[in-house]
């Protein structure tokens, strides 16, 4: 009986411990600014990663949640674009409102709002990723392989910066956009930008609130990776309205033509081959 009863103490313990050992190689989440949020504060952040000792590994998840109507998160990839707030050539940007950005790689990383306004005045985090060995390092999340298409140039040499009500709607007539496709919308990024969206009446009232992306480069190439209507729209006040939008009907992936009455290839065994090859040397009659 003693024997047994320690048998279990040694199970528990160990189970306890296996437990214990998980819980702290797990990654954890943060919430960037805690209640507060993403937001234009100005010290807030440094302050925020700074309380507790906050160690950031590889695996763990920040989860930005803020306005996407007037912000979004930019990541940048150094510490003088973090500092001057430019965002010209983000390394990644997220604008859902609700942003999970999980570290992958160890060493800074540099987060902005393009909201140039807000970043002066503090909205923007720098944060110190640490590789533990202990703890695996996620996987990159699945990539969806696409044919290479053909790519637009919105408005051609105009870009995008007509404002005439018809101007994109007379651009698109005619072309036969397909999953694959590419459009590159070029402009001056300090006076414009890309919105995408969902809805016919959305587009016809440029309504930007129900956005499926943000593009504010003034070079934005946007693969076309699903098949029906996409819309495009700016959301400067008064340039939608003049006719800044966008409006195109992508196809699906064109199947492969398969001519059935083209012959199947004959796969002969070996011993098949070498008896047609010896029948080549029997004597004919």
């Amino acid at each position: 009986m003693a024997t047994r009863t320690r048998i279990f103490s040694f199970v528990f313990m160990m189970m306890s411990f296996t437990v214990l050992l998980g819980c702290c190689c797990s990654a954890r989440i943060y919430k960037v600014g805690d209640y507060e949020g993403w937001t234009a504060k100005d010290d807030v952040y440094y302050a925020w990663a700074e309380t507790d000792h906050k160690e950031f590994h590889v695996g763990d998840s920040l989860i930005f949640e803020y306005d996407p109507i007037i912000n979004d998160v930019t990541q940048v990839s150094g510490a003088l674009e973090y500092e001057l707030c430019d965002y010209s050539s983000p390394k990644a940007v997220y604008n859902t409102g609700h942003d999970v950005v999980t570290l992958t790689e160890p060493g800074f990383h540099y987060f902005i709002t393009s909201n140039q306004t807000q970043c002066v005045l503090g909205q923007k985090l720098d944060v110190l990723v640490i590789h533990d060995p202990s703890r695996p390092i996620p996987p990159p999340p699945p990539s969806k392989i696409l044919p290479v298409g053909k790519t637009y140039n919105v408005g051609d040499s105009e870009g995008w910066k007509v404002y005439d009500s018809d101007f994109y709607n007379k651009w698109s007539e005619g072309k036969q956009f397909q999953v694959g496709d590419t459009l590159l919308f070029e402009y001056t990024n300090q006076v414009n930008d890309v919105y995408e969206i969902n809805g016919d009446l959305e587009f016809i009232t440029c309504d930007p609130t129900s956005l499926v992306a943000v593009y504010k480069t003034g070079h934005d190439i946007v693969r076309l990776s699903e098949p029906g209507v996409h819309y495009f729209i700016t959301s400067q006040s008064g340039y939608c309205e003049a006719g800044l939008k966008l409006r195109v009907v992508v196809g699906p992936l064109a199947k492969a033509v398969i001519n059935h009455n083209f012959p199947k290839k004959i796969d002969l065994s070996a011993m098949e081959r070498l008896n047609n090859w010896l029948q080549t040397f029997k004597p004919h009659h």
